[in-house]
Order: C-alpha cells, then sequence, then structure tokens
C-alpha cells in the first residue's frame, strides 16, 4: 500500500467515464417478446431513446437521431411514451417541439418515420403532452396536456392550464391532426388517465395548490360515453391529509392505487359501483409507493397470473415483492440472489408469465432494465448496467446508518473511501463530502452512483443523508420539513457530519457539503449557520426564496407554503430563512455550477449569490454552463463540473490533484 494525502489518490473513475456510464434509463413496456424502454445519453446531447430487445437480448433503437422521446409538463417531465392499445405503434412527446407523435413499432427502425398527432400549437412548445393511453377499442386517446398559450399576455393566463384531453388518432394520409378535445379541466393539476379493461371507465388523479402530488390528492372516475366524453365524475379516493397515486386497472376491472391514509402508502381497490375502497396491503413501518416528481410512476403491476407485483420501500431500501390480490394477505417478497440490488425506479411492467420488468439498480451496479421471474429468485439483465470498465475494487459500497440529531433519529448512507494499492497518511482520517439531495422530498438510495465513486476513489468519505422531509420511511417523516426547510434538513445534514467525526470515521476539521436544487439552499444555509465546513459546492441552487416564490415553474409556484409557510402572509420567514439576506455570516469558499436555461431555479438565483460572495471578498468560483436545465445532461457539461469541483476542493483543503484540471476563468482567492 502507498500512503498519499487523501483527495490525491490517482482513480481511475475519471469525469469522463462518470459521464460515460450517466446513460439513464426507464419506462420499460412489453409487446409480445420484445420489451422497449427510453435511454437517455449525454454522449448525445442528452437526446432520449426508444429501444427494443428481442427475446435473445439484442437491442436497437427504434426512435432515429435527432428525435427524442422527452416531455416538459411539470418541467420534471415523465410519461413521455406509451404503446397504442393493440401495440402496433408507440405515441411519444418530441422534445424539440412538444408536440404528440406515433411511431410504427412494426418493420425496420430505420423506415419508421414518426406521424405527428396533434397539430402545431400558435406559439413553439406552448401545448405539451405527457402520461397518455389509447382508448382499448382504439382510434383516440387520453393525455395530459399542459397549455402555454396566452400566458403573460395582456388578460391571459398567469400559469399554463393541466388539463386532460381527448386526441384523434389520424392516419397517415389525414393531413394536419385535429385539435385536442378537452375532457376535465379546472384542477390545478391532473395525472394518469387511465382507462378500464373494457373502456367503459375513465379514472385520473387531480390535485390543487398549494398541495403537491404527495401532500393531498384525489382520485377520480367518470363513465365513458360513445360520443367520447365523460359522465359524471365520481371521487375514489384522496383529499386533505392523503396522497394517492400510481393508479391504475387490474384486468378484473379493478382500480388500484397507492395511498397513504394510514401514514404509509398501501395498495388499496375500488370497483365501480361500491361505495368504499379495500385495502389490499396493511403495511408499518415500510410502504409501496413514492413522491411523484415524474409523471408515469407506478410501484405495482398486475401480473399474468392476477397477482400483484409490488415494490416495498423500508427506510429508502427497495424489495419487490408479490401480493395475491385479496385484502390483507401477506406481502411475499421474491428473493433476488444475484445480483442484489436495492432500488427499482418506480416504474414496472408485467413481461411475460409470472415475470415483471423493472428499473433496477443496487450497490454494485448501475441503474438497468431487467426481468425478474417472481417465483424463481433470479433476475436476468436485459439492458446491462453501464460498465465503466473499472475493477469492483475501486468501489465503496454504501452503509446505512442512524444518528441522532436534535429531537429525533435521522438517516444516511455512509461511504468510506476506496482505493486500490493505496492509503492515506498514518494516523489521519479521510475528508467528509456531506451530500444533500434534490427535492428536497426525495431520497438518497443505496446504488451504485459513479458521481459518488468518483469522490471515494479519490479518498473521500462521503455521506449521503436521508434529512427530516425525505421519503421512504413514512408520511410523518416526510412531513417534518413542513415549515421548516433551511433548518430541519440542515441541522440532519450538519449532525451526519458531527456523528462521523465523534466516531473517528473522518477528519472534522475537513469537512465538504454539496447539493444540487433544494440541495443547493441546504449547503448555503449550512454554510452560514454552522462553521464546521471548510466549504461547499452548490449546483443550481436556491437563495432567494422570495423570489422563487415569484419566480419559478407552475409544478412548484405553491410549493413553499408546505416548507416555508404561505407566501406573502410568512414573508418574514423567507426572508429571513433567505442565504441571499443572510451573506453576512457566509465565509466558507463557496463554488457556484449552473445551467443557463433552468426554468425551476433560475440562474438570477446563482448570480446574487454569487455577487455577494464577490462583494465581500469570500473565496469562490462561478461556473454557468450554456443549454443545460435543470441538472446537467450532456457529456462535456457533467465532465467539467466534476472536474472543477475536484479542482475546487484541493485549493481549500490543501491537496493536489492527481488530475490536471484547468482553473475556472474568474475565480477569486482560490490561488
Amino acid at each position: 500500500m502507498t500512503a498519499q494525502p487523501y483527495g490525491s489518490w490517482p482513480s481511475p473513475i475519471s469525469a469522463a467515464l462518470v459521464a460515460a456510464g450517466g446513460t439513464g434509463v426507464g419506462s420499460p413496456a412489453a409487446r409480445d417478446d420484445a420489451l422497449w424502454w427510453a435511454e437517455l445519453r449525454p454522449s448525445e446531447g442528452g437526446r432520449v431513446v426508444l429501444v427494443a430487445a428481442d427475446a435473445a437480448g439484442e437491442a436497437v433503437d427504434r426512435l432515429p437521431a435527432p428525435w427524442s422521446a422527452r416531455t416538459r409538463v411539470h418541467e420534471y417531465g415523465g410519461g413521455a411514451w406509451w404503446f397504442g392499445a393493440d401495440r402496433s405503434q408507440a405515441f411519444f412527446a418530441e422534445w424539440s417541439d412538444q408536440r404528440l407523435y406515433r411511431l410504427a413499432v412494426d418493420g425496420p427502425p430505420d423506415e419508421a418515420e414518426p406521424i405527428p398527432v396533434t397539430p402545431e400549437p400558435a406559439a413553439p412548445a406552448a401545448w405539451r403532452y405527457a402520461d397518455g393511453r389509447e382508448h382499448p377499442d382504439g382510434g383516440w386517446l387520453v393525455c395530459v396536456r399542459e397549455d402555454h398559450h396566452g400566458i403573460g399576455a395582456d388578460g391571459g393566463r398567469t400559469e399554463p392550464a393541466n388539463e386532460l384531453v381527448a386526441i384523434e388518432v389520424p392516419d397517415a394520409a389525414a393531413g394536419e391532426p385535429a385539435p385536442a378535445t378537452v375532457l376535465v379541466t379546472g384542477p390545478d393539476f391532473v395525472a394518469s388517465p387511465r382507462f378500464s379493461p373494457d373502456g367503459r371507465w375513465l379514472s385520473w388523479v387531480q390535485w390543487d395548490h398549494p398541495n403537491m402530488p404527495w401532500d393531498a390528492t384525489t382520485l377520480c372516475a367518470a363513465p365513458v360515453f360513445a360520443n367520447r366524453r365523460l359522465g359524471n365524475v365520481q371521487v375514489v379516493a384522496g383529499g386533505d391529509g392523503e396522497s394517492i397515486h400510481g393508479a391504475d386497472w387490474t384486468s378484473d376491472g379493478r382500480l388500484v392505487f397507492s395511498g397513504d391514509r394510514n401514514g404509509f402508502w398501501n395498495l388499496h381497490a375500488w370497483r365501480p359501483g361500491d361505495t368504499d375502497v379495500v385495502a389490499l396491503t396493511a403495511l408499518d413501518g415500510a410502504e409501496i409507493g413514492g413522491p411523484v416528481w415524474n409523471l408515469g410512476l407506478r410501484h405495482w403491476c398486475e401480473l399474468d397470473d392476477g397477482r400483484l407485483a409490488v415494490v416495498v420501500t423500508t427506510d429508502a431500501v427497495e424489495q419487490l415483492a408479490v401480493i395475491d390480490g385479496a385484502p390483507t394477505n401477506p406481502v411475499t417478497p421474491v428473493g433476488i440472489s444475484t445480483p442484489e440490488f436495492g432500488a427499482f425506479g418506480g416504474s414496472m411492467t408485467a413481461a411475460g408469465p409470472c415475470r415483471v420488468a423493472v428499473v433496477a439498480a443496487g450497490p454494485r451496479a448501475s441503474w438497468t432494465i431487467a426481468t425478474v421471474p417472481v417465483d424463481a429468485g433470479s433476475i436476468d439483465v436485459v439492458r446491462p448496467p453501464d460498465d465503466i470498465g473499472v475493477d469492483r475494487a475501486w468501489f465503496s459500497a454504501p452503509e446505512a446508518i442512524s444518528f441522532p440529531s436534535e429531537d429525533r433519529t435521522a438517516h444516511a448512507f455512509f461511504y468510506p473511501p476506496a482505493g486500490v494499492d493505496v492509503s492515506g497518511p498514518d494516523g489521519e482520517a479521510p475528508p467528509l463530502i456531506v451530500m444533500g439531495h434534490g427535492g428536497p422530498t426525495a431520497n438518497a438510495l443505496p446504488v451504485l452512483n459513479y458521481k459518488i465513486q468518483y469522490w471515494t476513489s479519490r479518498g473521500f468519505a462521503v455521506v449521503d443523508v436521508n434529512y427530516g422531509g425525505s421519503t421512504g420511511f413514512g408520511r410523518a417523516y416526510r412531513r417534518l420539513l413542513n415549515d421548516a426547510w433551511g433548518v430541519v434538513d440542515v441541522a440532519d445534514c450538519i449532525n451526519a457530519a458531527r456523528h462521523l467525526a465523534d466516531q473517528g470515521l473522518v477528519d472534522g476539521e475537513r469537512l465538504l457539503i454539496r447539493g444540487g436544487s433544494a440541495g443547493g439552499f441546504t449547503v448555503l444555509t449550512a454554510l452560514i449557520d454552522s462553521d464546521r465546513f471548510a466549504g461547499g459546492t452548490s449546483l443550481y441552487w436556491v437563495a432567494d426564496l422570495t423570489a422563487l416564490a415569484a419566480d419559478t415553474h407552475k409544478f412548484e409556484s405553491r410549493y413553499l407554503d408546505g416548507l416555508v409557510g404561505p407566501y406573502p402572509e410568512r414573508r418574514d420567514r423567507y426572508e429571513a430563512r433567505s442565504p441571499i439576506n443572510r451573506t453576512e455570516g457566509l465565509s466558507s469558499p463557496l463554488l457556484v455550477l449552473q445551467g443557463t436555461e433552468d426554468e425551476i431555479v433560475p440562474p438570477s438565483q446563482s448570480e446574487a449569490i454569487v455577487a455577494a460572495l464577490a462583494a465581500k471578498g469570500v473565496p469562490h468560483a462561478y461556473v454557468a454552463f450554456e443549454g443545460e436545465q435543470h441538472g446537467f445532461r450532456r457529456a462535456e457539461n457533467v465532465i467539467r463540473s466534476l472536474e472543477v469541483e475536484l479542482w475546487f476542493y484541493g485549493r481549500i483543503l490543501g491537496f493536489e490533484p492527481a488530475d490536471t484540471v484547468d482553473a475556472p476563468a474568474g475565480a477569486v482567492g482560490l490561488g
């Protein structure tokens, strides 16, 4: 073993390899013997490709360049593609114009030219589509449409209209598609329109400001008439204090959904004509569900024999299980022996006899598409995980930890440094990077994350914190952040670092903190409220809560009502917690990374705090990435952001990285 300063370890996990291993996969769907999915490719400018693998496992791109199946509904997207009723065609939202197209799925993929299903809007991308289904009889479909026409114009709306619309499916020679017909309008948000198997009912989920979909939603259903109109709407479940999501129909005509009326998301069922819903599971301390940041998520599916495959989450660790669909019958885990997976992505579908297709990942495997024969205790990988060609000895395995924080117990995953033939100097503990996830209503998962391994393989320890407010621990834990954003999350991140330092696992004098989006707000607040951190990195962050309340997209425009308080009634709290108003307490070096086209947290947020840092003379660097939105998808920007961050830590902790990195232009006080 060679002793080298922590942070300077030579690592085969380069930023370029991290970017190459950043392919995202999701939305699996089965068709005959083929399995389709969506694949995000940083190497192609962030294009989302539809890919199909046959029974032999040979994968073929089914959506040629430059087409990209990605929607901007809610800005976070999701539900960007689905099969038609007879699976002879696929429907998808095209990223460039946000129109809906159909794609023939038979024949050679290079001969399949997408055909528009929706008309050209009056303004570019003013109609955006997602999360639809075709009627079982074919010929028309229902989906979510987000209408941006007239926003900001004189007498126009102040925010987009989210509606359910009926869309005729034109034949190839029909010319310009017909306008859509609005079926459901009025709620601030709608999601998950799904037809019953006989096509006689349509169900959907809806909610209104200031609720987020994990706060309170309503599940509705209505008869579908022959003239493609809806009858009287029936409220099935939900309302104040209950979050409903993942609703879909089973083959026997039941509407199954996740609801958290008992404090944990459990499965329930309803049948047209019934007055009450029936609980299918009664989990306490575990749940079947997750936060609906993206459309199209569902944590269960029906198998061909009528049983239900489900994803059960316990303390942010996920496991596949099976229930037989009868009320309160046991939830039977599906034992998967090789490899071990601990996350399933909230996207699953039946894929053959007693088999489920999932998006899966684990401590030793990045996100992949796989099928699981639920009675066999095995897993069959369809789309292999990204392999960056590095020996697994370089990978650090996560350890679930719990630690005291204020008046509660908080949770995290700890990653110790992992190098090959290299160690830190005798008597030294490694520096620690505290990571606060975005959302903040989200969670850290115990899966192979090459961005984490980039740090641990260079001699850093990492702790990925599931602070109060995170999901995967039940509704009560999720609501700890209500009125307390910038308090509970910050305390838990600080106490995670303190806990590890007290145990001697990390160097308490070399603590760093990083986070993106909501996690970036946590970074800023922690640096202001605590002197424990030597520096931090904030990516596309929140610096001014008041400005964010006035200038963000519709989906999150009232999110802060729950996290901070109603605005402007609690303006005092917004101003008191905004880092931009507290820069007198900001003295630690800071790296700021921002996309120039971010509609969720506008660049003005980063620019304001950078100006304050410059005025105070606090060491800092600011890097803006042209053309990026909320998160970096292009390979060259993923590479640059990681390399600059490594350079930054070297400057403030006093080590020389093994990698050669060019300093960012305009860095202040960083040597």
